[in-house]
């Protein structure tokens, strides 16, 4: 794979662990990725390190860790196949705090008997949180499938549920770079 010319990265580290920010030459966002998830990016394909990029991810990323962000106001880099695109777009439809299931989803999006469909696009959402695939869950109400692992949804949606609210002022104010 050739490396792939207008991206730029950087390193954030989070309250769950590390994320790879990837920007595009217009300043979109283009990823927001977990280390060590499903469907990570190859070095190749994210560009050169370049820690002065994203500083309006890493403070809105911060605020939500804080408990004060809600809601993401970034511009997004459209990648993926139309059906994805539309999954990305459901899933920004879900409110802080709130969950659906991939059935619903399917269901909202007109393609009631696609819920395996919207899990696997939903697996390849590259704006993790951001795209909050994380408010998924299975039809039972039971913590399923996140690219980023079990416990990192389990914490985000402790985190919007309150839970973990007072944790997070603290430690959800962590800007490090690594």
């Amino acid at each position: 794979m050739q490396p792939t010319t207008g991206l730029r990265h950087r390193r954030w580290r989070s309250p769950v662990g590390t994320y790879l920010l990837v920007i595009d030459d217009e300043g979109r966002l283009a990823g927001v990725y977990r280390d060590g998830q499903r469907h990570l990016p190859a070095e190749a394909g994210i560009g050169p390190r370049d820690d002065s990029v994203a500083a309006e991810v890493v403070q809105q990323l911060t605020e939500y860790f804080a408990g004060t962000r809600r809601h993401f106001d970034l511009e997004l880099t459209p990648r993926g196949t139309d059906f994805q695109r539309e999954v990305w777009a459901a899933l920004r439809g879900i409110g802080y705090g709130e969950t659906t299931t991939y059935g619903e989803l399917a269901q909202l999006i007109g393609r009631p008997k696609a819920s395996r469909a919207v899990g696997a696009a939903t697996g390849r959402n590259p704006w993790s949180i951001v795209v909050p695939c994380h408010r998924l869950v299975g039809h039972n109400g039971s913590l399923t499938g996140y690219a980023g692992g079990l416990a990192a949804k389990e914490y985000l949606l402790e985190l919007e549920s309150g839970a973990r609210h007072s944790h997070a002022c603290g430690r959800g104010q962590q800007t490090l770079d690594i």
